[in-house]
């Protein structure tokens, strides 16, 4: 049993799989998010949150992780791009700052299967608790803006990055993990080792061009 779920069975224990409060959030929820380098395309089977109240919060994301596909291999999936986006993802309602974000994977491209743990040291927590006055070229004017999100890159490999960010704010890059195959494959083991198949433009990409490891 990894280090993730020996801290979740203890919270399950002592908290009964949860009633959850805010904590330490200076705003309502913060946001979790995903996204793979161009083509590079990822279905994200579960990622479970630690909150710092050791609240568990089991697939808060799961399913498609943002990957742009621009037409006739047009894009580049080498390294990460300049400007770091949302991604696709969900509000983590009721829930104090992360503590830890458990995350398991297809790498569709590839094939492969991985996971694993990220951290979440507190510097991370300051930066998303830190108000900043910004101005905000949606609204028009100086705001009070928080990175309220915070997005994780994931590319083959099992190489993962992640970013704060707030709507008007741009990323901070706060940690670099990599990740290890599960050696049970997709969905656990329960598809006999089968995965579905990229999309037809990443199938296309990867068929010319490769997968450009070592660039993430």
């Amino acid at each position: 049993m990894n280090s993730f779920f020996r801290i979740a069975a203890i919270a399950l224990l002592l908290s009964g799989c949860t009633s959850a409060n805010s904590g330490s959030l200076p705003y309502d929820a913060w946001r979790l998010g995903f996204f793979a380098p161009d083509y590079m395309e990822v279905w994200i089977e579960t990622a479970d949150v630690i909150d710092m109240q050791d609240n568990v919060y089991r697939r808060a994301m799961s399913g498609t992780a943002e990957a742009l596909t621009p037409a006739n291999n047009t894009g580049n999936s080498k390294g990460w791009p300049a400007k770091i986006g949302w991604g696709k993802g969900k509000y983590v309602k009721n829930a104090d700052l992360p503590k830890q974000i458990y995350v398991r994977w297809q790498s569709l491209v590839e094939p492969q299967t991985y996971k694993m743990t990220i951290d979440i040291p507190e510097s991370t927590r300051e930066i998303m608790r830190k108000k900043e006055k910004v101005f905000c070229a949606f609204d028009g004017k100086v705001i009070t803006d928080y990175r309220e999100a915070l997005v994780i890159g994931l590319a083959p490999g099992g190489i993962a990055k992640v970013w704060v960010m707030g709507p008007c704010l741009p990323a901070i890059e706060v940690t670099r993990v990599k990740a290890e195959i599960d050696p049970r494959g997709p969905y656990e083991g329960q598809s006999g080792g089968k995965y579905d198949p990229p999309s037809d433009a990443p199938k296309a990409y990867v068929e010319k061009f490769g997968i450009p490891y070592g660039s993430w």
